[in-house]
């Protein structure tokens, strides 16, 4: 299909964008206007933008209404405001809070949710979440006038606290242990947990032969896949000869080779899918040196 934003209707091209561009990180904003008056509001247009200065990014789009969120009046009012992070265990309080309650009405008592004091700004921050970030306002830009126009609040994180029960032994944030959760399009939301997280080493680690170079008869497989391919092509050099050979007379290869050597017609194709069993082990080098055997 084509999606051409000059011949659909708002709400239209927003379920198109949002239903592909996903999954997005929550923004749990946590506010507060001159009045005394506490907001707390999540928003899917977010994510951090600059490691130095510390500055994250969210946008609370114009309603139908037409009315700004109170999220972005109050920020615009005071400056301030607390970025908490979203994990599983408290995504239907977060999705609660997201009702458009009257500004005098404080979503943490609606949602069920501790105010905790903040250190260095008045908004508080949910004493539930795994992480808050306090941040003061860099700057507002408005992106139209119409229901749907987003507004980028640039905030500077000036202060953070993160829950010691989702770090690991080095102090890190463990994918784990913090059980995070992404907006994906409509009422859905995704999970990381469990197999849904998965490790891809970073190509800017070392300078892989890339894809172009691996031999034809194994690039052009109707078994490998795509991400297969990647995989292969991130290694900084292919398994020299005698390290080859040197795998070929081992049992765990003569072992392969008996169980499907009368297959001469696709013995290649049980070759990769062997191969394939070591690459999702992430066995790289062991598939490399199973995929060079001459035989």
């Amino acid at each position: 299909m084509i999606i051409d934003p000059q011949t659909l209707s708002q709400p239209e091209l927003h379920s198109y964008l949002l239903g592909v561009i996903a999954p997005r990180p929550i923004a749990w904003a946590s506010t507060i206007d001159k009045a005394g008056h506490v907001n707390l509001a999540p928003y899917s247009f977010f994510n951090v933008f600059s490691s130095n200065p510390p500055l994250l990014i969210l946008s609370p789009a114009l309603p139908r209404t037409g009315e700004p969120k109170h999220t972005l009046t109050n920020v615009e009012e005071t400056g301030e405001l607390v970025v908490n992070i979203v994990s599983f265990p408290v995504v239907e309080q977060m999705s609660l809070s997201s009702t458009a309650y009257p500004k005098e009405v404080n979503e943490f008592v609606k949602s069920g949710l501790s105010e905790e004091k903040s250190e260095k700004v008045k908004p508080p921050r949910v004493k539930e979440s795994i992480a808050s970030f306090e941040c003061k306002l860099t700057k507002v830009i408005h992106l139209g006038d119409q229901p749907g126009a987003g507004n980028l609040i640039l905030c500077e994180v000036v202060y953070g606290h993160m829950s010691d029960e989702i770090l690991d032994e080095n102090g890190k944030p463990d994918p784990h242990k913090a059980d995070l959760v992404g907006r994906m399009g409509g009422d859905w939301y995704c999970r990381a947990q469990g197999e849904a997280l998965f490790k891809v080493p970073k190509p800017n680690r070392n300078l892989g032969i890339g894809v172009d170079q691996i031999p034809a008869v194994i690039r052009n497989s109707p078994v490998l896949t795509g991400n297969n391919l990647g995989r292969l092509g991130n290694i900084e050099k292919l398994p020299d000869s005698s390290s080859i050979k040197e795998f070929g007379e081992t049992e765990e290869f003569k072992e392969i080779k008996i169980r499907f050597v009368n297959d001469q017609d696709s013995f290649i194709d049980h070759l990769h899918a062997e191969a394939q069993k070591y690459i999702q082990a992430n066995e790289i080098e062991k598939a490399w040196l199973l995929l060079l055997q001459k035989l």
